[in-house]
């Protein structure tokens, strides 16, 4: 199953952020596993190592980078991506980007703690925990 993975989720497992944690280090490890398609916006890589610099520093950065590289595809940040984000009727521009995103990464489900920033389309906007609670992984 292909999923897209907003940068929010990714900072919960980097940053051990609780109560949030565990649900997320969940479906890092499904992608890890190859038991998911895991896609992430590529301005996540960049969100990321902003953040994990900034509280952690340059090595733990640098982990962090390779990290995501290893585990998640990246969807390219392009022209109509950028477009689509700048146009959508949504109040924060990263999310339309990573919502966007998720719609060029052909996605089945967009995983956020966010939910209520995206529109209600086609594609399922769910968090961790309901995603996990929705599928069985065995």
């Amino acid at each position: 199953m292909r999923v897209f993975v907003d940068t929010n989720v990714l900072l919960d497992v980097l940053a051990e952020r609780k109560p949030h944690y565990d649900a997320s280090a969940a479906v890092w490890l499904l992608a890890e596993s190859g038991r998911l398609d895991a896609a992430v916006a590529a301005v996540s890589f960049t969100n990321c190592w902003y953040l994990v610099r900034r509280f952690g520093g340059a090595a733990a950065a640098g982990k962090a980078l390779r990290l995501l590289r290893d585990v998640f595809r990246p969807v390219d940040l392009t022209a109509q991506i950028l477009n689509q984000a700048i146009d959508a009727r949504l109040d924060d521009f990263e999310d339309a980007v990573q919502y966007h995103s998720a719609v060029q990464a052909r996605a089945k489900c967009l995983l956020t703690r966010n939910v209520d920033h995206f529109p209600r389309t086609p594609i399922p906007v769910l968090s961790p925990a309901e995603f996990l609670a929705a599928n069985s992984f065995r």
